[in-house]
């Protein structure tokens, strides 16, 4: 059975995305802020993290770059999640070594399809150029 790790400052969100993932048979483990994410990862290596991106003590790119450029997690797939701007925050996620990037607020069937096809080694579709 797969472990994501969910990242995210919000308690409320947290809860909200955990309990999605596990109604979907999926085991959870949580992390308040990027400092946490990294120790939780040191205990048990995820098969998936969904990562905020602003969060206190660390930001979710830098959580991302430590977890891409470390041998022993580099192929953990990586979901950004964000409010942030709209425009050329995917392209910046994507180039810190995300594997996806959702949009707050996303939708339920979003953040499954997502996961789903990030765990079955398929890759999403990430931006492919930035917009003018």
């Amino acid at each position: 059975m797969a472990h994501v790790l969910v990242v995210d400052d919000s308690h409320v969100e947290r809860r909200i995305v955990s309990k999605i993932l596990q109604q979907n048979g999926l085991h959870l483990i949580e992390a308040d802020d990027g400092v946490n994410a990294l120790a939780a990862v040191k205990t048990t290596i995820p098969s998936l993290v969904t990562l905020d991106v602003e969060m206190p003590r660390m930001d979710g790119y830098e959580v991302c770059r430590q977890l891409k450029s470390n041998v022993r997690t580099q192929h953990i797939p990586i979901i950004m999640c964000t409010s942030r701007g709209p425009d050329l925050d995917p392209y910046f996620g994507t180039d810190q070594g995300a594997d996806a990037y959702l949009k707050k607020p996303y939708s339920r069937a979003d953040l499954l399809e997502t996961i789903k096809q990030l765990l079955s080694g398929n890759s999403v579709n990430p931006p492919t150029s930035k917009p003018n």
